[in-house]
């Protein structure tokens, strides 16, 4: 068993204020490998004092002293990088070639994304004689979620750092580990004491005291929509800024002129990557009407190629999911789905043959999905998907609009057909023809799923300020 005991405040290993364990459980053997400390308030204050004091200074250092700490940072992580990707695997039973070659990648690649930005990055800016500093935002508050653990504490404190801000993180207390590995990389790297401080704890404990806090500036909160509305009620009397990355349920409209065999294999298998659990997951497949039980045969075929099993074995495509609260949500929409209706086309409840231990699932399939079914409106998190039929296009972009989320879309077809759909969805991000994620766009949603961006310039400027100097060095 792994004892991991202590936080990270003022930039050592410190005992917490009073020490209450959690297991931490390998959801691929239902056994717990690791034990942490939650933290309370006023180990919160105890990080935020410390990073309070440490702004005075780190926000005063030049942008060449900045990039030359994420460049030490970025050294660091490659050392420790078989590290994060085993603490990954371990932590939310991500496949071993998830995790090294996609999940601990992303760590990386946030702060290559950053130094390239900041490195051309201008802070000022002048109109005349009027001067427009833009200027760290302060102490910053981050929570982080399980599914991509490091992927969203790199895509805060890249920027933060890049800013010149402070922070407490609290990773999710479901999946710590790779949060840990984190703070030994930015300490290693040589962050000064202060300006990176970690406490874990659960959401009730840790999470209300840094989104309550009247000495942090920011929250950046990433997690469920349900979570995120608790995050902004708490903040809202200091009235500090809070960018927020919830929910999803996003549409992926397979049109006319598509590839349908590339298109609906290629988007089912992307609805089953990590065990379904990223926000952004093409859960909803949106084709023409006549073709569905088509669209259902490619997808059924696209399940029955997935690996799922033992997270070690580099055969496996699909991992469990994280946890008996995840894996019980997951079962119970799955019936769901069958109970008001949709026809199942692949996998459904229960376990997949032979695992009998571990919280895995089925890559599951229905067809004759309608849009005011559970399955259409609730985000599941699990390896589900649902193809529903449109008539034409104008109904395609209406299905795919019809739902309180807005925080991707998928579209296939010709390059006109599917940049008309596109304009079209309202959602902060829509991939056209399998386009791959790029960090240096903006990330983030319309309607509930969250305000605020990150990655890419955006991304950077959440922590920053703006501050009008007028008759700046006039005459």
């Amino acid at each position: 068993m792994i004892e991991k005991h202590q936080f990270y405040i003022n930039g050592a290993w410190v005992d917490p204020v009073e020490l209450k364990t959690l297991e931490v459980v390998n959801p691929a053997t239902e056994e717990a490998f690791a034990s942490i400390a939650l933290g309370n308030g006023q180990d919160v204050d105890k990080a935020v004092q410390a990073a309070k004091k440490a702004f005075t200074s780190f926000s005063k250092t030049t942008k060449e002293e900045r990039l030359e700490l994420i460049a030490a940072i970025l050294e660091s992580y490659k050392a420790h990088y078989a590290e994060m990707a085993e603490a990954i695997r371990m932590e939310m039973g991500a496949p071993k070639t998830l995790a090294e070659k996609v999940q601990a990648a992303t760590g990386i690649g946030h702060f290559k994304t950053v130094s390239k930005i900041l490195a051309n990055y201008e802070f000022n800016e002048d109109k005349g004689t009027t001067r427009l500093a833009k200027e760290p935002i302060g102490v910053c508050g981050l929570i982080t979620p399980w599914n991509w653990p490091v992927n969203q504490i790199a895509a805060k404190v890249a920027p933060a750092l890049a800013a010149g801000c402070t922070m407490v993180l609290k990773p999710s207390e479901i999946a710590p580990m790779s949060g840990l590995v984190f703070a030994e990389i930015l300490h290693d790297a040589g962050v000064p004491a202060g300006v990176f401080n970690l406490v874990n704890g659960d959401g009730p404990g840790v999470g209300e005291a840094i989104s309550s806090h009247p000495d942090i500036d920011m929250v950046s909160f990433t997690g469920s929509t349900r979570a995120g509305i608790s995050v902004a009620q708490n903040a809202a009397p200091t009235v500090k800024r809070v960018a927020q990355e919830l929910g999803g349920k996003s549409a992926n409209i397979i049109l006319e002129d598509a590839d349908f065999q590339k298109a609906v294999f290629g988007g089912a298998m992307s609805c089953f990557g990590n065990t379904g659990q990223s926000c952004n997951a093409p859960t909803r497949m949106l084709v023409p009407m006549d073709r569905i039980d088509e669209a259902g045969e490619i997808a059924a075929a696209a399940a029955a190629k997935v690996k799922v099993g033992d997270p070690a074995d580099e055969a496996t495509t699909m991992g469990p999911l994280s946890s008996d609260v995840q894996w019980t949500k997951v079962q119970a929409l799955i019936e769901k789905g069958m109970e008001e209706g949709a026809k199942l086309a692949a996998g459904g409840p229960g376990r997949p043959d032979g695992l009998n231990k571990g919280y895995f699932a089925k890559p599951t399939v229905f067809t004759h999905v309608t849009n005011d079914m559970t399955i259409a409106r609730e985000e599941i998190f699990g390896p589900v998907l649902s193809i529903l039929g449109y008539q034409d296009e104008e109904d395609a972009v209406s299905i795919a609009n019809d739902t309180i989320y807005g925080l991707s879309g998928y579209v296939s077809g010709s390059p006109e057909a599917a940049s008309r759909v596109a304009s079209q969805l309202r959602t902060g991000n829509v991939h056209i023809n399998g386009a791959m994620p790029d960090t240096f766009a903006p990330f983030g949603g319309y309607k509930q799923s969250g305000n605020g961006r990150e990655w890419g310039e955006h991304g950077l400027e959440e922590f920053l300020e703006i501050k009008a100097m007028l008759g700046y060095n006039a005459a």
